[in-house]
Formats: structure tokens, sequence, C-alpha cells
């Protein structure tokens, strides 16, 4: 008896566990024909290069244990399989729900296939996934950087060392500049190295993009925080002790420890600081504010370790409290009153000086809070 022939189309760049869990199930129709589409077609239909060339991921298709055949499509446009389905006549054309159209079925009846439609299906134990999802993710992310802020600059920490806390996160919203996301280390590292994050060991990439941002003779070096934050992924722990590079650094990519945060952080917009704004027009610098400013890093890291949402509330409240202390323009007063209305959530501090974002720490909803998601 002939085994019945099947045929998929698609571009599959960028294969992921969603379209192997598709491929199993088109192949259990029968031997399962993949038509690839081509290099040419991709740029023409969706007017920019896919991630891997057409050799490379028919390659990589065609290496999957349930399929038979994959090769390049024949056809150009949306229907680039066209010539393919003639010349296999295979009796079933498949497509998951996001590739069904009324074409790909007009021409299924006419040739007399069998147009079947499957639902997208992860595999068991396994996250739903879509390429047009992990190409956002791709973008590159912006930091978010919690208690212990200013820590990183030399002058701060020669006085007493300590840690900060930051995360990398998606894109997932363009956040405004001048409000503490590490703006314009994240403009130099896309001028370097495009949307992409760039390949090669995370905290060595850090060092190259800190070395673009504070070239020698700068007027005002960027602390290192803001590459660190940027390019190594998840949760870390930074410790400064009198230099522009930490001495020690501690990460976390748990994926329950990432989504416990993010469910937790709430980040309200509030205004940009101003143009010619100076934060460090006033400095106290104090051993034991700069100290109490330091162990509010700790503190806000071992709390996310822990889960512990009042810990985290606590540590975002005190490294706002030193700052005030010892760099008084980073709360203006006019700002304070911002912080006041958090003050029955476990706490609350600005993304950046003098503004930016409030980030709210609260097992509660925020009214206009945004949400961000850890690039873990």
């Amino acid at each position: 008896m002939r085994q019945k022939k099947v045929l998929v189309s698609g571009c599959f760049d960028l294969l992921h566990a969603g379209h192997i869990a598709f491929l199993n199930e088109a192949a259990s129709y029968g031997r399962l024909y993949i038509s690839v589409g081509t290099d040419k077609n991709l740029e023409l239909l969706k007017q920019k290069a896919a991630y891997f060339k057409e050799d490379e991921r028919a390659y990589i298709v065609g290496s999957i244990r349930c399929v038979e055949k994959a090769f390049l499509a024949s056809g150009s446009g949306m229907l680039d399989f066209a010539p393919d389905i003639e010349r296999i006549r295979p009796d079933y054309f498949i497509v998951n729900e996001d590739g069904h159209t009324p074409e790909k079925k007009r021409l299924c009846a006419k040739l007399g296939v069998e147009y079947v439609i499957l639902k997208r299906t992860p595999a068991a134990n396994l996250p739903p996934r879509a390429s047009s999802q992990i190409k956002k993710d791709l973008k590159f992310p912006y930091r978010l950087a919690l208690a212990g802020g200013w820590i990183d600059q030399p002058w701060v920490s020669r006085v007493c060392p300590g840690s900060m806390v930051v995360a990398s996160i998606y894109p997932t919203l363009s956040f405004h500049d001048r409000s503490g996301m590490a703006t314009s280390s994240r403009k130099i590292a896309i001028e370097l190295w495009g949307d992409g994050l760039p390949c090669g060991r995370p905290e060595r990439m850090a060092e190259l993009l800190f070395g673009a941002e504070n070239p020698p003779g700068s007027a005002y070096v960027s602390g290192s925080q803001d590459h660190l934050g940027l390019l190594l992924p998840g949760i870390s722990r930074l410790h400064y002790a009198g230099k522009n590079w930490p001495d020690k650094i501690d990460s976390t990519r748990d994926a329950e420890t990432c989504r416990w945060l993010e469910s937790v952080l709430h980040l309200v917009p509030l205004k940009p600081r101003p143009e010619g704004y100076n934060p460090l027009e006033l400095k106290r610098l104090s051993r034991r504010w700069i100290k109490y400013l330091g162990d509010s890093g700790e503190a806000c890291y071992a709390s996310i370790l822990n889960r512990d949402v009042v810990g985290l509330g606590a540590s975002l409240r005190r490294s706002m409290e030193a700052w005030r202390k010892i760099l008084p323009k980073t709360v203006p007063d006019s700002l304070l009153r911002e912080v006041e209305k958090y003050s029955t959530h476990p706490g609350a501090m600005f993304s950046g000086s003098g503004g930016g974002y409030m980030i709210v720490a609260s097992e509660k909803k925020i009214p206009g809070g945004l949400k961000i998601r850890i690039r873990y």
C-alpha cells in the first residue's frame, strides 16, 4: 500500500520547539516534504533578510528525524510552493492556524489536495513559541537598575565598597530617554551591533561597550552598570570597590525567580529629567550613607533570591534615602510627593536621577503601572 505524502511550506527561520511539534504532527499523516522559502522571496514578502541563509535553513529542517526531504521553494510570492505541490502531488498540504490563507486553500482544491489546518499546540511541558515573538525578543534590551545605584562610580565606592542590582529586560515598549533605563548606552550598542545582541561572552561585550561610550578624555564616565545591565542576562548583583569595573559579579537566570520579579515590579511613567539637569551639582559623600547605599543593593539581591517583596520594597526605599543624603539633587523635593503615593506598598524608587519611571514593588495591581519582561 502506497504511503501517503504530505507537503508543508514555510521559511523556518529561527527554528524552535513549536516548529518541531508542528512537523511531528504533520508527519503523522504520511511522508513529510518541506518547501523552504528562499532568501529572495522572504525579502520580497517581509522587506527584510532572514536570520539564516536559505541553504542553512533547508539543511536544518531536512535534518529533522520526521522529515523525508526538504528543498528550496521553486516559486515566488505567497504561493511560492505552487510549482512544488504540482510536482510532488501530495495527498495533504498542511498549515498551522497562523499559516492558513484562502489562496492556499483554493490552490489545494484546484489540484485535488486535501487541505489540513493544525492548531498551534506546543509539545508537552514546553511553552508556546512564535518566530515573530522570538525576533522581537532578539531586539536590543534595556537595563533596569534597582537598589544601590551610583555605587558603580569610583568616587562613590572608594569611600565605601558596596553593591547594586541590575536586570536586563526585553524591549516590550520604547522607554523614554533621560529616564534611567540606559538609553544612551543602548544607542551606542545598536550603533556597534545593530538591533541584535552581539556574539561573545556578555561580560567581555560589556567591556567593549563601556570603552566605546567612555573614550579617553571623557569629562564624565558613564558607570559600567549600564553596560553590564544591558548585556548580562537575568538579574545581577555588581559589587564595586573603588574602580570603574566591579570586583565581583553574581547573577541569577532562574526562571521562577525572574518571573516572580516581573510579577511584583511595576513601572509608572514620570517626566524624564530636563535637559541640562545636573544631579551631581551637590555631593555629600558620607561613608555612613554610602555604606547604607551599598547595603541596600545587597539586601535587594537577597530579597529577590528569597522572593521577598517586603524586603525588596525596603531596599528600594533605603536606596532613595541614601541618594537624598549623598546626592540631594537626584531626588528633587517636587517628586517626593510621587513616592508618597505608594506608601501603602512595600516600596518605591525612581528609575533615574530626577524622575524617569517610578519603580514600585508590590503584589497588588498598580494603576498605570507597566510590566517588564526579564531577559533570562
